[in-house]
């Protein structure tokens, strides 16, 4: 046999894989208060400071005291943060939008603000503004002048990465109207076909690259914590039923992934376990650089320095005296910031851990999303 015909044999048997990493253009985010960069701030009330102080040294319209898990992913593809779509000040749109906002559920909620705790721009509704913004966005750019080039290119629908972080406030949606372990379970096949049907819907609009991240375990949340202080608790001090909800709706999560994965084989669909790192920060807090992860950051009160009575930034009186809500001493070794949601050392270890790919399936780091 030649040589030629030998190394075209094992060409044939052994393929190469490409590890070229991916070109995205731009980074169209969907999801909640752990993506939003600024939804929730432009529609209602933005967070005050101490929120941002440690890496924008002000309020940066974002529910940490830094930055988020979705602004190192901008960071990592060389891009802009992403500005949020209901943001009408000083917004460039022409490398990705974000249409998180905190409270954001997956499902139509109950009750919205200012009627009840969640925002009304559930997934539905933020497909129902991508779909807009696709449409109107190309009609600005034809149009010329100055604010055509804030607009994505045409071509950017179907090179960008399309990023989402929701479903935690579907389970609290469950948790704080008191319904039991049983019955939130139970919704959890709904609230994962809804997401699907966004998933589609976001397809057709002619998205082919997905980085979906699971939801974290909440039971390892002060305001859960609090809520639900003689529930069981695990070695690292979470809620262990209120953690096996979160599991059960991951694993739902991943199998929907895979069917759409086997539904769409022209897409790249990447299931991102964010659930294991952020629990390590709970259970081996040491072993990472932290400490003290159960505890508040910027918060009052208790043994988690939590209170759904007084929040990061606000005032309360004790004895006679006004005591301001701030951050603790030292954020880059803490966890949890303001009981809810997570600090920028957490937001960026977190971000390490699942850009590598080790944490996904399939196994794909971040620059490669476009080749699961």
């Amino acid at each position: 046999m030649s040589l030629f015909l030998f190394m075209l044999l094992v060409s044939i048997l052994n393929p190469v894989v490409s590890h070229k990493s991916c070109d995205f253009p731009a980074v169209f985010n969907l999801g909640d208060s752990n993506s939003d960069t600024g939804g929730y701030a432009s529609a209602f009330t933005p967070p005050t400071s101490p929120y941002g102080d440690t890496y924008f040294h002000m309020p940066a319209r974002r529910f940490s005291d830094g930055r988020l898990i979705i602004d190192f992913i901008a960071e990592a593809f060389g891009l802009p943060f992403i500005n949020a779509y209901l943001d009408s000040v000083g917004t460039n749109f022409s490398h990705g939008i974000n249409f998180a906002t905190a409270a954001s559920t997956i499902r139509l909620p109950i009750s919205v603000i200012p009627n009840g705790g969640f925002s009304p721009f559930y997934l539905g509704f933020q497909y129902s503004q991508f779909e807009q913004f696709k449409v109107r966005s190309q009609m600005i750019r034809k149009q010329g002048g100055l604010l055509a080039g804030l607009m994505p290119k045409e071509e950017y629908f179907s090179k960008a990465l399309y990023t989402f972080d929701i479903g935690q406030n579907d389970l609290a949606e469950g948790f704080f109207p008191n319904l039991t372990i049983q019955e939130v379970n139970a919704s959890i096949p709904d609230i994962i076909n809804k997401f699907s049907e966004n998933i589609k819907n976001i397809y057709n609009l002619g998205a082919r690259f997905f980085w979906v991240h699971n939801t974290g375990p909440i039971g390892c949340l002060p305001y859960v914590l609090v809520a639900f202080a003689s529930a069981e608790k695990d070695p690292a001090g979470c809620l262990k039923p209120y953690n096996e909800v979160a599991q059960y709706f991951n694993l739902k999560l991943q199998v929907s992934i895979a069917q759409l994965r086997n539904e769409f084989p022209s897409a790249a669909f990447t299931y991102v376990d964010i659930y294991s790192v952020k629990y390590s920060l709970f259970a081996e807090p040491p072993k990472h650089g932290f400490e003290l992860p159960l505890v508040t950051c910027c918060g009052y009160g208790g043994e988690y320095n939590y209170s759904a009575s007084v929040l990061c930034g606000g005032t309360i009186t004790v004895n006679g005296t006004e005591i301001f809500v701030g951050s603790c001493d030292n954020p880059p070794v803490r966890v949890v910031w303001d009981g809810i949601h997570f600090t920028e050392a957490a937001n960026k270890f977190i971000f390490d851990q699942i850009s590598t790919g080790s944490f996904s399936d399939p196994a794909v780091p971040l620059k490669q999303a476009c080749q699961s």
